[in-house]
């Protein structure tokens, strides 16, 4: 199904049938490394050699700044459809200030995470840098990984506690 055609039938569609749950799972293996999967999806995230692992993939905060950017990606496509804008293309890179004296309780005066994101996004196309600036707009006010970085969100922990076998 095109985004398009997603967007059309969530405009018609009952509050109840456009409200998803996307979930994510994750087991840790290694030093620091962990396993992820999102559906049949799979991806290691791992710290560099330099805070303790084996750099077996992207760390957290990074796999954190490349959905970012997916969601931007994806959010400005969709929205350039939507509001007839002509896109050739779309590049984006962030950079995200992260102190570790926060994750590694050194200083409880330094956030955990991150302290500051920027974004850069190239577009390229054929229509006047004002429709490129109203797209900007709208992806500003509609991407979902954007919302969650910008604004609080509840986040609820069940914690269950296995037994040891030693």
């Amino acid at each position: 199904m095109s985004a398009t055609s997603v967007s059309s039938a969530a405009a018609t569609a009952a509050p109840d049938q456009t409200a998803f749950v996307f979930s994510s799972e994750g087991r840790g293996f290694g030093e620091l490394a962990t396993r992820l999967r999102a559906r049949e999806h799979q991806v290691v995230a791992d710290e560099p050699e330099a805070l303790g692992g084996q750099d077996l993939g992207a760390n957290p905060a990074e796999l954190a700044l490349s959905g970012l950017i997916a969601c931007q990606a994806v959010t400005y496509r969709v929205w350039a459809k939507k509001l007839g804008i002509a896109l050739d293309d779309v590049a984006i890179h962030a950079d995200g200030d992260l102190d570790i004296r926060g994750f590694l309780g050194l200083d409880e005066g330094v956030r955990p995470g991150f302290s500051g994101v920027r974004l850069q996004v190239k577009l390229s196309g054929p229509e006047p840098a004002q429709r490129y600036r109203e797209l900007q707009a709208a992806v500003d006010l509609h991407c979902p990984v954007l919302d969650l970085f910008s604004h609080a969100t509840p986040v609820t922990t069940a914690l269950q506690v296995a037994q040891g076998t030693a």
